[in-house]
């Protein structure tokens, strides 16, 4: 009996070894083909001091000759390294991408920074550097910036202060004012909630005048009710895929990414800091403005996005209106947000 079950320990090992050793030849044949670069490009990943802390950063792109983009993940400090790649590399044919990793976040995360005290004045700084670094590394006088949700604002107030360096503002789940936009939730979302008393009671957690977990909390809940949630449609890569074959993550990576600590930012959230971000009638911009929102979309709310917009002065304006989607377009509908790209690229090449 004792042989029986030493035997089919022993089948049970090495079955579990065959399938850990193929998992990871897999993955090493996709890294490898993730982490080639393009015979006329490049794809380069890096550390770069900035603002006296080490960021992360990757540049991927078909052409080197090709203009250059900024891409600022939301959050604030969600950043989406573990798997933007799969979705920036659809533009990689039209710009070379930075995808940047912002302070004390993904890749970027040091736990030395945990205490620090996160401000606009900080960020701005951040930005301000980092846009300096990438005009000096590639060799281009201006860039563009493609930022989303908290990175919309905050690459809307980079272009509005530094002019400049930028060749072009694109935003998408456009955020304009933290206060504002949280109280035109919780009017959608009284309406939505309407004869449901259970509703009701998230509606009266939510307090758009003072941001809190409690507020964070009942507002996800009532976009998962009533089908406004993030990622209601998903995605239209597979998730699991681009993880497994990341070329940026290593096992360490990975440890560091499950073991961070948010708080810091949390904070940052919830302050007057955050809330000086705001776009509230600063309307004239010196470059071209572009969003790209989907009509679903109350995380950031798209009718404040258009208010917006309609009100902004700038040498060239476009809306990109995305039909049945919510704050996760370049998750759920990655090839069609990857079209509108393609068009304003075409835009401003047609500009120059």
């Amino acid at each position: 009996m004792k042989k029986v079950i030493k035997k089919g320990i022993k089948i049970a090992a090495i079955g579990i070894f065959s399938i850990v050793l193929l998992f990871f030849m897999i993955r090493g044949i996709g890294l490898t083909i993730n982490r080639q670069v393009p015979s006329h490009g490049i794809n380069e990943s890096m550390y770069v001091e900035i603002n006296g802390t080490k960021q992360w950063i990757n540049i991927y792109g078909d052409d080197i000759n090709n203009p250059v983009l900024l891409y600022l993940h939301g959050g604030p400090g969600s950043s989406t390294s573990d798997i933007d790649y799969a979705f920036t590399r659809k533009w990689a044919d039209v710009y070379t991408v930075v995808t940047w990793d912002q302070r004390n976040c993904g890749k970027s995360y040091d736990k030395s920074q945990d205490d620090l005290l996160l401000t606009k004045d900080l960020f701005m700084e951040d930005g301000k550097q980092m846009t300096e670094y990438i005009r000096e590394y590639l060799s281009v006088d201006k860039i563009t910036i493609l930022g989303h949700s908290w990175g919309s604002i905050y690459g809307a107030n980079l272009v509005l202060e530094y002019p400049e360096y930028y060749e072009c503002f694109i935003g998408t789940g456009q955020l304009v004012d933290a206060i504002e936009n949280e109280e035109a939730f919780k009017e959608e979302a009284t309406i939505w909630a309407a004869g449901d008393r259970e509703a009701m009671e998230l509606v009266e957690q939510l307090t758009p005048e003072k941001l809190t977990a409690e507020h964070i909390n009942a507002r996800n809940a009532l976009m998962n009710k009533y089908g406004y949630n993030m990622m209601k449609d998903g995605s239209d890569y597979n998730l699991i895929a681009t993880v497994v074959f990341n070329p940026n993550y290593s096992l360490v990576d990975w440890i560091k990414y499950f073991s961070r600590n948010m708080d810091a930012y949390f904070e940052f959230f919830c302050s007057k800091d955050f809330e000086d971000f705001s776009l509230t009638g600063r309307t004239t911009y010196k470059v071209p403005y572009f969003n790209i929102n989907g009509d679903m979309d109350y995380q950031t709310n798209y009718k404040l996005a258009q208010e917006y917009f309609d009100s902004i002065a700038a040498p060239y304006k476009e809306m990109y209106i995305m039909k049945d989607t919510t704050h996760g377009l370049l998750e759920s509908k990655s090839d069609e947000f990857s079209e509108y790209v393609h068009k304003i690229a075409a835009t401003m090449e047609n500009r120059r």
